[in-house]
């Protein structure tokens, strides 16, 4: 066996290698380090940018790379046979005193089988485990060798893919190309790796996972529900609704006529400030009336996502919507503040924490608001609950089968609940004993 033979075998499994790591590279680098290293100036990464920027210019590029593997293998495997099994024939016949046929058979087995084993270790799965590791410099290492196999293979590649886009559309499959795209499942899980990994902080995992299930909340999940909510009737006398502007905390209220079914509009504080400023020496009953200071107010059915709500109420410029129910009456109140909270968290002020927030008694139970969603109350009962309703009341309620009372005791789960104070038929806060056991991030 001369040294040109094993030199040319040698080149055809590094050709081998050098498609499969070009297209596994090609697939995997993210397209905001490449733009990074051109905007910095580097030449490799400015000619790979277009290519995985472009769906069709990365479906050729992979093309090539799939030829390009192809004809290396075959080419080997044709080479190998017309210059290694031939060698190999006479030393089967000395050393196994084999006739002529059944050598050139025993060595062609040897050398498919030889060849085989290197150009799958060093021609494939070696490059593979390089350009995943390392997808930014194999994708600019290998980018320009590509380019010439493509201007070189254009014709092939033209006729092939052209083959292949025929036939998806054949049988009624999309014949889109290479796109990096991923599902919110899919980048749920490329953040906890990098939490894992240590390139995300475990508060900055927690953002980008309530961020990317926004979209999954509705308006009807993240509202102040129509129990909780102050409204002014509109022909309220002016001093009672300083009065009420004065005992809650709400910059806004809701405006309604008759009923909280029939909401016109909602009352700023501003206004009423403002209003207060310029009356100084008239009195109460010349202030004029609430109907003058109503605003417009959005309404929205319960099944708007949040992720859509927000988008909304950015472009209308408002800070609150109204919720409405399958019938049309009026199922709560939203506002940009109770996304804000499903997104970073409770960020309520001082003046509107309440009993919203867990606290965690002398005994070891921990005090939760009856509102309380049961996504969030995991971390806190140690159970991620399953349930038709949204909060912990509704939960219990489900598992009473009726309408709960002060002092009411179940377990679910393991966690034992009591019951700690109602507001009218509302549970308004339940005292637990949360388990043990890690909960799943899900």
């Amino acid at each position: 066996m001369s040294l040109i033979v094993v030199s040319v075998l040698v080149m055809l499994i590094l050709t081998n290698a050098l498609y499969v790591a070009a297209e596994f590279s090609a697939v995997s680098v993210r397209r905001s380090r490449l733009q990074q290293l051109a905007e910095e100036g580097d030449g490799l990464a400015g000619r790979m940018l277009p290519i995985v920027m472009d769906g069709a210019k990365l479906d050729r590029y992979i093309a090539a790379c799939q030829i390009g593997i192809t004809i290396s293998s075959l080419v080997l495997g044709a080479y190998g046979q017309a210059t290694l099994a031939v060698s190999l024939v006479p030393v089967f016949e000395r050393l196994g005193g084999l006739q002529v046929a059944a050598a050139q058979s025993v060595a062609t087995v040897v050398v498919l089988i030889v060849l085989t084993v290197c150009q799958m270790v060093l021609g494939e799965l070696v490059p593979k485990s390089i350009a995943l590791q390392y997808p930014t410099p194999t994708s600019r290492y290998t980018v320009v060798p590509l380019e010439w196999s493509i201007r070189a293979m254009r014709w092939l590649i033209a006729i092939l893919n052209g083959s292949g886009v025929f036939l998806l559309k054949l049988i009624g499959m999309p014949a889109s190309g290479h796109r990096h795209i991923h599902s919110a499942s899919e980048i749920e899980y490329l953040i906890g790796e990098s939490r894992d990994g240590g390139a995300l902080k475990p508060t900055e995992s927690t953002r980008l996972r309530q961020a990317l299930r926004l979209g999954l909340r509705t308006a009807g999940e993240l509202m102040v529900p129509r129990p909780r909510m102050v409204g002014v009737e509109v022909d309220t006398p002016w001093d009672e609704v300083v009065e009420m502007m004065k005992r809650t905390p709400y910059s806004r209220l809701p405006v309604y006529e008759e009923s909280l079914d029939n909401i016109i509009g909602a009352l700023h504080v501003r206004d009423v400030a403002k209003r207060l400023a310029h009356r100084s020496a008239t009195s109460a009953s010349e202030a004029g009336s609430v109907r003058e200071l109503v605003r417009e107010v959005m309404i929205v059915p319960e099944t708007m996502t949040a992720d859509r709500l927000l988008d909304r109420l950015r472009s209308e410029h408002k800070a609150m919507a109204i919720v409405a129910d399958e019938y049309g009456g009026t199922a709560g109140l939203i506002t940009v503040g109770d996304m804000l909270d499903e997104l970073l968290g409770n960020t309520a002020d001082e003046f509107k924490l309440g009993d919203a927030i867990p606290t965690t008694l002398d005994d070891g139970r921990i005090r939760l608001s009856g509102t309380a969603r049961l996504d969030l109350a995991a971390p806190f009962v140690g159970v991620l609950w399953e349930a038709d309703s949204y909060t912990v009341s509704g939960l219990v309620m489900e598992k009473l089968g009726r309408l709960p009372r002060q002092g009411d005791l179940l377990t679910i789960d393991g966690v034992e609940i009591e019951v700690e104070r109602m507001r009218g038929r509302a549970i308004e806060s339940l005292l637990v004993r949360p388990v043990t056991q890690d909960v799943d991030d899900e």
